[in-house]
């Protein structure tokens, strides 16, 4: 019994425990979004470099295009758009937004998990207190579902904030799933129009599609 006892964790142990996984974590991810996510983003600029490696990798291709959604979704700090629109440029408006739709919820579900998890101390290696604060009618409101899914369906929202936010409410975790994967469809949909129409030298509609999600 007393072995047990040493075995078991304190709550002063926890907190430290926790208090190192999350300084790892961040760790981590500075050394991702430096060394993966800024690359990732270079490639991503250049869209027929993009395209013409997409499609010499098939399948592969496919997964590491939908590897690079999910990890910028949990990456916060990395801006999805550049990806949306590359998405949309290199398999063309339907499969461009099924692939990146596909890895936003995955994306999604990482991180509500993890912020239910961790609470509001993960958040906050990515946000500061004061953007977190001004979410907080999420939390309180009695509308918070419908809120939080007009929000997300909102282009240019900070939706990777809003993300990690929304696994702190007291929203069923199948619901949040939902609103942050489809939420995203209008922004995606319309970066993957334009990329498209970048594609295939559709310029004026380009603008028009860009220009009117502005």
């Amino acid at each position: 019994a007393d072995m047990r006892a040493q075995r078991e964790l304190t709550p002063r142990r926890k907190k430290l425990w926790a208090g190192a996984a999350l300084v790892v974590f961040l760790l981590l991810a500075a050394l991702v979004c430096r060394y993966v996510g800024v690359p990732m983003l270079r490639f991503a600029a250049e869209p027929e470099k993009f395209r013409l490696w997409i499609q010499a990798h098939g399948l592969w291709g496919e997964l590491a295009y939908m590897g690079m959604v999910a990890l910028q979704i949990l990456v916060a700090v990395i801006p999805g758009e550049p990806l949306e629109i590359a998405g949309g440029y290199a398999f063309g408006v339907l499969k461009g937004t099924r692939l990146c739709m596909l890895a936003a919820g995955a994306g999604s579900a990482i991180v509500l998990l993890l912020s239910r998890r961790c609470g509001t101390r993960l958040a906050e290696l990515f946000f500061t207190k004061e953007k977190l604060a001004s979410l907080r009618f999420l939390k309180s409101s009695p509308k918070k579902t419908l809120l939080l899914l007009l929000i997300f369906m909102l282009p240019g929202t900070p939706k990777d904030l809003i993300c990690f936010y929304a696994g702190l409410t007291d929203i069923k975790l199948p619901a949040l799933l939902i609103i942050c994967s489809l939420g995203r469809f209008p922004s995606i949909i319309t970066s993957a129009l334009g990329g498209d129409a970048l594609g295939t030298e559709s310029y004026l509609f380009a603008g028009a599609v860009f220009i009117a999600t502005l």
